[in-house]
Formats: C-alpha cells, sequence, structure tokens
C-alpha cells in the first residue's frame, strides 16, 4: 500500500482523520505526470513561460521545482487576469497562471483527489474524475422520474468562486489536511493575487478561475457548507422525497411537497449567508415541475408547467405516447445558442479572405463539438436550427465577398456539405445510461 492509492485507502478506513504528512507525495514523478496533464496549447502567465519552453530542459526544471516545494522556497508568482463573456452579457474574469504554478498545482490536486473522492457525496458532480456534466444531467432526469417530485427548486449561488472565505476554506481543509506545508501552499495560492497593470493586488477572498487548484476547493467548500449540510436536511427535516443534484455551484432540489421546498430554501439561505455566500434572487427559482405539474397547473387554470435551465438545456414537462405518459424533455438554452452563433458570425468576420476549404475544417470542429454535448434525444429541433444558422451566416460572408456573381443556396449547401456533421442523437436516454454507470 503505498503512494497516492495508500491515500485513497486510508482516506476510505478513517473518515475524520487528518492527515499529517502529505507533502513527500508531491514527487518528480508527480510533477511529471502533471506537466503532461496540462493543455500544451494554452495561454502563459506573467513570465511568458509556454509548455514547449519549458519542455526542452523538463527534467531540470522539474527537478528545481520539487526542490523549491520542498525546501520551503517556492513562491506562486501573481495570475494574470483577462475578461471572458458570458451568454447574458455580462464578463467573466479568468485568472492565467505561470506554467509552473499549474504544475504544482495540478500535483497537490492529485493529493487531495486522494482523500476528497472518499469523502465527496454521490449527488456531487462538477470537476470530479470520472463524472461529468452529463452524468449529472442522467441523475436530474433519472430523480425526477423515479422520485414523488412535483417542485423543483434550480438555486444558484450568486458570484461564489468570488465570495469563498478563506478563514472558513482553511478550517474545512484542517479536517482532513494536517500537514501545516500543504496548508500554506493553498494559502499561498489563494492569496497571491492577480497583477492590475505594473502592480500586484492580493486577493483576500475568493478562489481565482482559471486556476487548476480552484475545482476542487470549490468542492470542498461546498461539499461542507451545503451537501453535508443538504444530505442531513433531507434525512431529518423533509416530510415528503427529495432529490438533489450539485454540479459546482449549481444545484437543482426536487421535493415532493411545496412547504419542504419553501422551508428548504429559506433554511439554505441562512445556511449559505453564514459562510459569505447568497443565493443569485434573478437566477433562482422554485417552480411546480415533474409527473403531476402539468394535471396540477392545469386545475389551478395557470397553463403549462414553468421551464428551469440546468448545464446548457431547458428542461420541460409535456405528454409523450398519445399524450398520456409523462416525459423529460430538454432543448439547448435560447440564450447560449445565441451567444454560440454571435461567436461564429465575428469569426467568419475574421476569416473573411480565407479559403473556403479552410473555413469548412474550421466550421466543422466547432459543429461537431456542438452535436457532442447538445445532441441528445429530443434536442432535435435546437440542433437542425443551429446547423441552419451557421449555414446563413457562412452563405451570407460569402456572398458579400464574392466578386465575380450571386451564389444560390442551393450551390452553397452542395459545395459545403462535408463540413456539415450528420445530425444523429449522440447520447443515450438518462436512464439507460444512468442505470448502467450505477
Amino acid at each position: 500500500m503505498i503512494g497516492l492509492a495508500g491515500v485513497r485507502q486510508a482516506a476510505q478506513r478513517k473518515k475524520d482523520v487528518p492527515f499529517t504528512a502529505l507533502l513527500h507525495h508531491i514527487t518528480v514523478s508527480l510533477l511529471t505526470q502533471s506537466y503532461y496533464a496540462l493543455k500544451r496549447n494554452s495561454a502563459s502567465g506573467i513570465d511568458g513561460v509556454t509548455w514547449q519552453a519549458y519542455q526542452e530542459n523538463l527534467n531540470e526544471n522539474l527537478l528545481l521545482l520539487h526542490s523549491k516545494i520542498h525546501s520551503g522556497n517556492y513562491r506562486p508568482k501573481p495570475a494574470r487576469r483577462i475578461m471572458i463573456p458570458k451568454a447574458d452579457g455580462t464578463e467573466r474574469p479568468l485568472s492565467i497562471l505561470c506554467l509552473e504554478d499549474k504544475i504544482a498545482q495540478q500535483a497537490v490536486v492529485s493529493v487531495l483527489e486522494a482523500i476528497y473522492e472518499e469523502d465527496f457525496l454521490g449527488f456531487s458532480y462538477g470537476f470530479r474524475p470520472g463524472k461529468g456534466q452529463h452524468d449529472a444531467l442522467d441523475a436530474l432526469s433519472v430523480g425526477i422520474y423515479r422520485k414523488r417530485v412535483n417542485w423543483v427548486l434550480d438555486a444558484d449561488i450568486q458570484k461564489f468562486f468570488d465570495m469563498m472565505n478563506h478563514d472558513w476554506m482553511l478550517r474545512f481543509l484542517e479536517h482532513r489536511l494536517g500537514d501545516k506545508r500543504l496548508l500554506r501552499l493553498i494559502t499561498a495560492w489563494l492569496k497571491v493575487g492577480v497583477m492590475d497593470g505594473a502592480h500586484r493586488r492580493k486577493a483576500h477572498i475568493g478562489a481565482p478561475q482559471g486556476a487548476v487548484i480552484s475545482p476542487i476547493l470549490a468542492n470542498v467548500y461546498l461539499h461542507y457548507v451545503l451537501d453535508l449540510w443538504a444530505h442531513k436536511w433531507r434525512r431529518q427535516s423533509s416530510r415528503g422525497d427529495m432529490m438533489i443534484i450539485r454540479y459546482a455551484d449549481d444545484s437543482v432540489f426536487g421535493f415532493e411537497y411545496e412547504d419542504d421546498a419553501h422551508h428548504f430554501l429559506t433554511e439554505m439561505r441562512m445556511r449559505l449567508n453564514k459562510f459569505g455566500l447568497t443565493i443569485h434572487p434573478d437566477k433562482t427559482q422554485l417552480i411546480c415541475f415533474g409527473k403531476y405539474a402539468i394535471g396540477m397547473r392545469k386545475n389551478r387554470g395557470e397553463g403549462s408547467p414553468e421551464t428551469f435551465d440546468f448545464l446548457g438545456f431547458t428542461h420541460y414537462c409535456t405528454l409523450g405516447y398519445k399524450r398520456k405518459t409523462f416525459v423529460i424533455r430538454r432543448k439547448t438554452i435560447r440564450k447560449r445558442m445565441r451567444a454560440s452563433l454571435r461567436v461564429i458570425k465575428a469569426e467568419l468576420r475574421k476569416r473573411w479572405h480565407d479559403p473556403l476549404a479552410e473555413t469548412g475544417k474550421w466550421i466543422k470542429r466547432i459543429l461537431q463539438g456542438h452535436l457532442n454535448y447538445f445532441s441528445v434525444p429530443g434536442n432535435d429541433r435546437s440542433i437542425w436550427l443551429f446547423f441552419g444558422e451557421v449555414r446563413r451566416h457562412w452563405l451570407k460572408r460569402i456572398r458579400k465577398r464574392s466578386q465575380r456573381g450571386f451564389m444560390s443556396w442551393e450551390k452553397f449547401v452542395k459545395i459545403t456539405a462535408p463540413y456539415f456533421p450528420k445530425i444523429r442523437v449522440v447520447h443515450p436516454h438518462p436512464r439507460q445510461r444512468f442505470g448502467v454507470r450505477t
């Protein structure tokens, strides 16, 4: 029983015991694995060192990094801050770390995963090995089908990564981490801050979005603040069935009874406030949703059930076979689709004079990526709409640059057909995949 496998087994056996010696697991071998786990074409930090440049003297660089970490001479560099647009028109700050900080953080993440993957609860899906967005989507659909869910609470935490309290974060980590050297490393990454022009701006709150270490720290924070509390609430306070799905700071809760849902939301607000967090007032909603929602709302004269958004999809209730069977349908969130089309339109403008074949290869990659995520059962209409809009934008750009004549729609479709992947369902039905995986 050696290495991180031994740490995982010990974490499984001893749930309440902190690990007092962990830094020795940060070996040159682990640093090497961490280096190769990083994206090779990602942007460089303030020192300008790229993945390729670091590789030129890889062994020497990693030996020196290992020595600095274990001697206490390692000092992280502040991040380079950029702003990226969001689908709602706002911007999200993204921190670009220096390569060595990424390597060191990835190595520490491997150590933390060996411990916390034995602690995290099953309804937590975000940023975990072997789990992804479609696993959370599958669990959500299956939960609504199998449990007596009549009310859905779609809850979003406002500016979660920006508002994580450092003192609480360290107190949570100390439940499992007794190695002071490792805690000092994590503290340094949290507080190193960003470069604001020529000056460094230290961080006193939050975790940098874009940092390798941030996702698992976010999961640790929410494990203690939300997951353990919600799990206990479900067992001790809920009168009826209750379902919990969390992906990062976006959670969906299902309830059998409306008063359970209201009590939970009230107590959840107080629970989050205690740890410096607040529920987003505009992105949080409690709606009637589930097997009996259509009938319940019809009896009240309220029309069709409301919808909710989760991980890129709008979820809505409908009736399936001969309008008798309850079905959960999913379609691409409209504002997400519009945002993607704006990006494609802007890129086509930049590729104004590129050869058609070169632009076609780029479009094919974009469309295949869209299919790989959004092509779920029942979402055909949104996929066709997206592909049609891409065709329309591309043809418009070709017509504007042409000086020789007008290209017809028929000719355009024939020429560009090889660059449009066949529209097909990529993902199986949630109940099928969920049953296999669990």
